[in-house]
């Protein structure tokens, strides 16, 4: 039972965290907000490429979450929560150490 809410729990923070990051990746490609920090950190990543980044992370991140008790999709999320930064990316990184922690908890 505790499995199956630990696992619950990081499917809604993987998925808020993945819309989180398509929105505001989006609002940055338009221009209507500041950019959207990424988690590496890279001067090298600028405006258009950092924003196009975490649109492509926050799709795999919507598309991974039901699969986040799963090991191998647990550590892709961690990575893709890592990489992505901002807020959507901090709560994709702890749904998905959740996921990996619901997984070895069996």
């Amino acid at each position: 039972m505790a499995k199956t809410s630990l696992t619950q729990l990081a499917y809604y923070l993987v998925l808020i965290g993945g819309i989180l990051m398509i929105v505001l990746s989006l609002i940055s490609m338009l221009g209507l907000a500041i950019r959207v920090p990424s988690g590496l950190g890279l001067p090298g990543l600028t405006f258009g490429f950092g924003a196009l980044l975490t649109l492509i992370l926050g799709i795999i991140a919507v598309w991974g979450a039901r699969n986040v008790g799963d090991l191998v999709w647990a550590i892709v999320l961690i990575v893709v929560g890592y990489i992505g930064g901002g807020l959507g990316g901090v709560l994709v990184l702890i749904g998905g150490i959740i996921g990996l922690l619901s997984r070895l908890v069996r």
